[in-house]
C-alpha cells in the first residue's frame, strides 16, 4: 500500500489547510459557529497537522517492517505445497 493511501496523510493535510487559512485570515475564519475565539486556535489546527503527520509516518514505516517479514517468512518456507495456516 502506497503512503498516500494512509488516511493519516490525508488529514493531517487537511489540519494543516485549515491552519493556514486561519493564519492567514484570522481565527474568526475557522472558529465553529457559536464557539469562543482562541488566539491559539490556528495554531492547535498545525500542531494537531504534525501530530497525525508523525503518526502517518509511524504507521507506515511498522507498515513496511512487517511486509517485509512477511516476505521473508514466504521466501524461507519450503516449496512442497505445504505451508503452515497463518492467522491475522
Amino acid at each position: 500500500m502506497g503512503w498516500w493511501k494512509k488516511t493519516d496523510f490525508w488529514i493531517a493535510l487537511i489540519l494543516a489547510v485549515i491552519g493556514l487559512i486561519g493564519l492567514a485570515r484570522g481565527n474568526e475564519a475557522i472558529a465553529d459557529p457559536g464557539q469562543d475565539v482562541d488566539p491559539r486556535l490556528a495554531w492547535l489546527y498545525l500542531l494537531a497537522a504534525v501530530i497525525m503527520l508523525i503518526n502517518g509516518i509511524l504507521s507506515h514505516r511498522q507498515y513496511l517492517r512487517e511486509l517485509e517479514e512477511e516476505q521473508a517468512k514466504k521466501e524461507n518456507q519450503p516449496a512442497t505445497g505445504q505451508r503452515e495456516a497463518t492467522t491475522r
